[in-house]
């Protein structure tokens, strides 16, 4: 199980910095998804930066703060649930899947920081 949450703690880094580096560089599937759950595009380069400041706080948890990972790994779950309920909220079920992935990821890597910081 713990390789499993090692995993997802990996791949969480990946995606987020990959849903950042689209979201500063305004990618039309970005756009789009922003228009249609009415976040304002102005907003783009903030929200990036959240995701991008969970993926480093992740990858520094790893290395060497775990305290610095469960706190990345909660911001992310807290980030998530709001895009999911912006979802919600809009009633764009169409493409919902993608911010529940990615509060999958962000779920499992909290717990993986957690478990971490716990058996230090």
């Amino acid at each position: 199980m713990r390789g499993a949450l090692f995993t997802a703690v990996i791949v969480c880094i990946a995606a987020n910095t990959f849903i950042a580096v689209a979201d500063y560089a305004r990618a039309g599937f970005v756009l789009k998804n922003s228009a249609e759950v009415r976040t304002p595009e102005g907003a783009l380069p903030y929200l990036a930066t959240l995701k991008l400041a969970g993926a480093a706080g992740l990858a520094v948890g790893l290395a060497a703060v775990p305290w610095l990972g469960v706190a990345a790994g909660a911001g992310l779950v807290l980030f998530f649930v709001g895009a999911v309920g912006a979802h919600l909220r809009a009633r764009v079920f169409s493409n919902i899947a993608f911010p529940g992935l990615y509060l999958v990821l962000a779920l499992a890597s909290a717990a993986y920081m957690i478990d971490d910081v716990a058996g230090s």
